[in-house]
């Protein structure tokens, strides 16, 4: 097709008012966006200056959409859709145009060319280095510049092998790049295109060195060279001339940006090349010249730059806290600090306290738009970038590394005789010191008195910042031990009481620091006769603003008051459901400028899972509710809700596990969960595997008669698809074999025909499993299958050929040990029963189907199998006793007294922390009965699940493993004396007297059952438990 013509199809595929002639253009533009050449001539109408703008700026989007689609193939194997002959007509003609064009056009050329770049070089696009070597010393330097930033931020993140490109980059390179950036400094009143060069030029410089220091940098000479180059761009004032009125297109200005991006590049070569304490010894020598050479003469120029602020200038917010982010870097070092040290009272209260208070903008944005006071206050990217973070970060530090000398400065200030402003910045300083204050005395003693005279006037203050900013600090301390409940009281009161107040970010503030009251409220009476009033009050919060914190408060409340919150239970979940839909058309209509939104319906269905643990024990509520939050299911489970799966997952498992009995309703999630699990969900699995258990084993009647549809055979389908794909790791199919054996525990002597199809699906992902957990859990499969039907099991393994390997495998992982001797294979105590109880299964069988070798061989692993459960539940019991008799302990000891020695600015690690270390070796020592150990070197299986014991619940818990042996035994002792004796006879004294052992200890655990059920049943009927 000519040029003309496709520029017309463009023109009215996006343009025409006629949508049934829009609609056959897209058609026409679908048919021939793979015919050879298309991509071609699209370009070429990108870089058609006489062709009309319009039409470009589409050609541009649809070239670029198709090369982001179809340039590099997903799968390996995949055929590209693309001609090798058009790849090299485009990458040939892309890196003439794309500096050509129009910004609005270059834009699009440039991710085309990002995508290009990624997927091609080095290997299919040798010569790009070249092309942008040799259009460096000629006239395509902004060409060339423009592509080599593209290229080194391909590196940026990079590192070992993957970064082997980045030398030849820098050695061809860099060289030039120095030449043409030492001439762009020389250049007397420099033109704002100046600016752009020398922006590129520190990108490519950052992106080379963000992880390493390339070795051609390391050369002292070279080094010097870049570094009196930043330097001077860095200590040279930005031109005054030219710089827009607008703040936002000031702060974007093109020397503003140079400014930015040389303090970024000195403070990054400052705290990841520069700190000798941080370096291999290789490195060190480089860190130490920087130290000696450079460090300092930043640290001054820019003090001095931030003195600016000082005098009235301007700084962009993001330089300002790069400025500050160097300094807060540089207190902990000795030689740095005592540089600092002379003008460090000019910096504090002439710089970073003005930058901590509320300022004009603030009170611009309060007053015109609260919302966006809001958002902007709890946004985490906007705190990233903020003078007044990085202000608050240096004031930490500060006192942190350096307190006794600096920390009574801010106890000389009265903060009652400041103004508004200034007492706002003071009251942050405080709440920013509290983590300190709170363990330091004198000032630890002092808080209550502080908080009393200083804070809570404001509650009243007509400022509505400084309303704010006294929740903000009171929440910030609420977990101080008052001395007077009166004050908790009285602070408490005053917080709830900022939930009404007429300016909303008080009301916010307010919510944020009741979460803290409420977690430090030891007499749940303070706050239960005011609940409903607090719950009215977050509900009209969260009509008006959606704020994750909101929802993180209620969440606490609900969590405090547990079963109580039942009566308010079913309006919560309606609430937060209804707060969840507004949230999720937020994010739908595409309203960039708030990710708050879709935080606060993360934290929506988080708050309601919240609420169904709370009311766990009162299933009819569940009834009630789930006509609520049955829409949400059925709507997130599929690819809409992939960011918030994991939180939908979690309500349908507490749905499915908790309610009465499953209804129909709920039963409809089911295809949902398959189709999700097959298509994109395969992450997700261990988090469908609950609800999925759920559906079979407590709606297991359905399970196994409904045919419409018919669940037996769709989760088969799902788990054969799964466990026969090649390209799935053992890791991600894990969850397959448990539920597999969720199938056959419930339905035990229901599902003999699915005997042979699983097991032969098992047995086949045995032979391909790499992982040892993986194959235990196979083997699993097999056990429980045995356990489930010994017979049947045994003839199907027979017809497969593969019995006797699988019983090699099973033996040899029974037998396989850690250097620590503890089993490398099985470790949790469910592994060793489901083991347990599928080689005893075989002890029942007849001679003619069980043959007395491999009996004997069975009985043997089941001795030393049964032993090994046994001492790990004995290690567990007890693990689990000395954990709670040492919190008994610990939760005895003074409280007042936190470990901390009383001095500031010490580094090394608090007294406190014993406490805290000692319960972690107890729960180490507990997770290493439960046959978790991660020491051992020759573990390769990090996350095996050895460690979920206690969440694990399954029908046969019920089963004794011992119980269960001992009358196995019993079984063929009665039906074949003969073989029973040939048996006994056949052990040597070792084995005699670990079964005597093992019987014994059977009776014991009868007499035991026993008791636990009677205790049971009076426990039911209200009377005492008659001794045994």
């Amino acid at each position: 097709m000519d040029l003309p013509s496709l520029a017309l199809i463009l023109r009215a595929a996006a343009l025409s008012p006629n949508p049934d002639e829009r609609k056959a253009s897209e058609q026409q533009l679908n048919q021939l966006q793979h015919t050879p050449q298309h991509l071609v001539r699209l370009l070429q109408i990108v870089v058609d200056g006489n062709c009309d703008m319009a039409v470009r700026q589409i050609a541009s989007i649809q070239f670029k959409n198709f090369i982001a689609k179809n340039w590099s193939p997903v799968d390996s194997g995949e055929q590209s859709r693309i001609l090798q002959s058009d790849k090299e007509l485009v990458r040939d003609n892309i890196l003439v145009y794309v500096t050509q064009v129009p910004t609005l056009l270059r834009s699009q050329l440039g991710e085309c060319l990002k995508t290009i770049i990624y997927a091609d070089y080095p290997e299919q696009w040798p010569r790009l280095l070249d092309w942008v070597k040799y259009n460096l010393q000629n006239q395509q330097i902004y060409g060339a510049l423009f592509v080599l930033r593209i290229l080194s931020r391909k590196y940026e993140f990079k590192s070992d092998e993957e970064r082997t490109p980045v030398s030849r980059i820098v050695e061809e390179t860099f060289p030039v790049l120095l030449t043409i950036f030492n001439g762009l400094i020389q250049i007397e009143n420099p033109s704002l295109e100046i600016a752009e060069f020398m922006k590129l030029i520190c990108k490519i410089f950052w992106s080379s060195i963000y992880l390493e220091l390339p070795k051609q940098l390391a050369d002292p000479n070279v080094f010097n060279a870049w570094m009196l180059l930043f330097l001077t761009v860095s200590e040279r004032p930005v031109p005054v001339e030219g710089q827009p009125m607008d703040p936002e297109l000031r702060k974007s200005w093109g020397w503003w940006k140079v400014k930015k991006w040389t303090v970024h590049i000195l403070n990054r070569l400052y705290s990841r090349f520069g700190d000798p304490k941080l370096q291999t010894l290789e490195n060190k020598p480089f860190a130490q010249m920087f130290q000696k050479t450079y460090a300092g003469r930043i640290l001054e120029g820019h003090l001095n730059f931030l003195n600016t602020i000082r005098l009235g200038g301007y700084i962009p917010d993001r330089v300002t806290n790069l400025l500050l982010q160097y300094l807060s870097n540089s207190i902990s070092k000795n030689s740095m600090y005592s540089l600092l040290l002379p003008r460090l009272d000019v910096l504090l209260f002439e710089i970073v306290f003005p930058l901590m208070c509320f300022n004009d903008s603030d009170q611009k944005l309060w007053e015109e738009d609260p919302h966006e006071y809001v958002r902007k206050g709890y946004n985490i990217i906007e705190d990233l970038y903020s003078p007044r973070t990085a202000s608050m970060d240096f004031v930490n530090e500060l006192v942190q590394k350096r307190g006794k000398e600096n920390l009574p400065n801010y106890d000389e200030a009265p903060a009652e005789h400041k103004p508004y402003r200034q007492k706002d910045g003071a009251m942050l300083a405080v709440g920013a010191l509290c983590d300190k204050l709170k363990k330091t005395e004198p000032y630890k003693s002092e808080l209550e008195h502080m908080l009393v005279q200083h804070i809570f006037p404001e509650f009243s203050s007509p400022a509505g910042h400084l309303r704010a900013k006294a929740a903000w600090v009171a929440g910030q301390y609420a977990h101080i031990n008052f001395s007077d409940q009166n004050n908790f009281r009285k602070a408490l009161h005053s917080v709830v009481s900022g939930m009404r107040d007429p300016d909303l970010p008080v009301r916010i503030d307010s919510v944020f620091a009741l979460r803290s009251f409420v977690e430090a409220c030891k007499d749940l009476n303070e706050i239960r006769p005011i609940l409903p009033q607090l719950l009215d009050e977050f509900f009209k919060l969260m009509n008006e603003v959606e704020n994750e914190d909101l929802v993180f408060t209620l969440e606490t409340i609900v969590d405090k008051f547990g079963e109580e919150m039942a009566p308010f239970a079913f309006g919560l979940c309606q609430n937060l459901a209804a707060a969840f839909w507004r949230c999720l058309n937020t994010s739908e209509a595409g309203d960039d400028s708030d990710d708050m939104g879709a935080l606060a319906a993360v934290g929506c269905l988080r708050a309601i899972s919240t609420i169904l643990e709370s009311v766990s024990s009162l299933p009819q509520l569940f009834v009630e509710i789930e006509p609520t939050i049955l829409p949400i299911m059925q709507k997130m489970l599929t690819t809409d809700g992939h960011d918030v799966f994991e939180e939908v997952l979690e309500i349908a498992s507490y749905m499915t596990f908790y309610s009465p009995t499953i209804s129909l309703d709920i039963w409809s999630l089911w295809p949902l969960l398959v189709e999700a699990l097959v298509d994109w969900a395969i992450d997700f699995f261990p988090n469908i595997l609950v609800p999925m258990d759920n559906f079979i084993s407590r709606g297991t009647a359905h399970f196994l008669t409904c045919k419409e549809p018919d669940y037996q055979q769709s989760l088969f389908n799902v788990l054969s698809t799964l466990m026969t794909d090649r390209n799935i790791e053992d890791s991600d199919v894990e969850s397959a074999p448990k539920l597999i054996e969720v199938v056959f525990q419930n339905c035990k002597g229901q599902v003999d025909q699915w005997v042979e199809p699983y097991l032969r699906l098992t047995v086949d992902r045995l032979q391909r499993a790499e992982t040892s957990y993986l194959k235990s859990l196979l083997i699993q499969v097999v056990a429980n299958m045995l356990y489930y039907n010994p017979g049947l099991t045994l003839g199907v393994l027979h017809n497969t050929g593969l019995g006797s390997t699988v019983f090699d495998l099973w033996f040899q992982m029974l037998q396989q040990k850690k250097k620590s001797g503890l089993p490398a294979n099985f470790k949790r105590e469910h592994d060793k029963k489901v083991c347990c109880l599928g080689l005893t299964s075989l002890l029942a069988l007849p001679g003619g189907q069980f043959p007395d070798e491999a009996l004997q061989r069975v009985f043997r692993a089941t001795l030393d199998l049964l032993v090994a459960y046994k001492n790990q539940i004995a290690e567990a019991k007890e693990a689990e006793v000395d954990y709670e008799n040492e919190m008994n302990g610990l939760d005895s000891d003074d409280e007042d007294d936190d470990g901390s020695d009383g001095e500031m600015g010490m580094d090394d690690t608090e007294d406190g922390d014993e406490a805290e270390s000692m319960r972690l070796k107890k729960l180490a020592a507990q997770a290493k009965s439960y046959g978790y150990d991660d020491e051992d070197e020759d573990d390769d299986d990090s996350d095996d699940g050895s460690d979920d014991d206690d969440e694990f619940q399954s029908p046969i818990d019920e089963v004794d493993a011992f119980v269960f042996f001992v009358d196995a035994i019993r079984v063929m002792q009665a039906s074949d004396a003969q073989r029973f004796q040939n048996l006994n006879q056949s052990l040597d004294f070792t084995y005699q007297a670990i079964a005597n052992g093992i019987a014994q200890h059977a009776e014991v655990r009868r007499v035991e059952i026993e008791k636990e059920k009677q205790k049971k049943a009076a426990e039911a009927a209200g009377t005492p438990v008659p001794a045994i």
